[in-house]
């Protein structure tokens, strides 16, 4: 073995920092990200899986599908989003936005053939996506450590402990039977991450730190929408930073930003307000 002319306390130091990233306790001088080592391992794993499970079928997705089917397909989930959307905007007191969801989830889901056309937007009714992560953070709960969960990728403590409350209020996830709603849950995550493959493939052509580029953006993302888009977001848009809020556009889920790394979440991430199909070309 060659003898080594390295400083032998940089040995020591880097010795310990990889031991601390392998035992996934990390931390780090970002008070916002505490367990960055354990997030960061969970991160690398999500990434394989989506680079070679759900990426690769996201993409058939949108190459295969006619534009309308997807279409019809992103409309009809994200119109039974509405239903809880609205149930988080009466929890926070936005009396004329959960009015506005309610009559958006009545409306597309008669008229619009349950939901596969969104006849609300035209309307001129907007989309809201409120999640109780949300609700609990417009009351005053603060959003807590950054955490990156094994398959549902970015999220807060407080995001994650409402997870259960978010999922068991989707409609979706009462479908019966089974295996009817198994196989709609796994068309919706391909329909969402289809929708974000262009903001992946930005994060993965203008990120030096993927990591970092995700976990910065989904912070900001979410302050901004728990306080509707309030000064804070504008404030750290205006830093010189990318505008993560500009990349993802208005939408993605759980909530989350998802791109590379950080598979689609089971939390319907907030969407973009959905278009009305195109007609079929005959």
């Amino acid at each position: 073995m060659k003898t080594t002319t390295v400083n032998s306390r940089r040995l020591v130091a880097v010795a310990s920092l990889a031991g601390l990233a392998l035992s996934g306790c990390a931390t780090t001088n970002n008070p916002r990200d505490p367990i960055e080592g354990f997030n960061r391992g969970v991160f690398a794993f999500n990434d394989k899986v989506d680079q070679y499970a759900l990426k690769p079928v996201a993409t058939a997705y949108k190459n295969v599908l006619p534009s309308f089917v997807q279409t019809g397909v992103h409309n009809f989930f994200g119109n039974l989003t509405d239903a809880w959307s609205a149930v988080n905007n009466l929890l926070q007191g936005k009396g004329e936005a959960g009015v506005q969801d309610i009559t958006r989830f009545t409306i597309n889901s008669t008229f619009g053939i349950a939901g596969l056309i969104d006849i609300a937007g035209p309307a001129g009714l907007p989309k809201h996506n409120e999640d109780l992560g949300q609700t609990l953070g417009h009351w005053g709960v603060p959003s807590g450590p950054f955490l990156v969960l094994p398959l549902l990728g970015p999220s807060t403590l407080r995001d994650t402990a409402a997870l259960p409350g978010d999922w068991y209020g989707d409609i979706w996830t009462h479908k019966t039977p089974v295996n009817v709603r198994n196989i709609g849950t796994g068309v919706k995550a391909i329909d969402t991450r289809a929708t974000l493959l262009d903001a992946s493939d930005l994060v993965e052509g203008a990120a030096l730190d993927r990591y970092e580029f995700i976990r910065d953006g989904y912070l900001q993302r979410r302050e901004s929408q728990v306080r509707d888009g309030g000064s804070q977001s504008a404030a750290a848009s205006s830093s010189g930073k990318l505008d993560m809020k500009a990349a993802y556009g208005d939408d993605a889920d759980t909530s989350a930003a998802p791109a590379a790394g950080a598979p689609v979440p089971l939390t319907p991430p907030a969407e973009s307000t959905p278009a009305t199909p195109a007609p079929v070309s005959k």
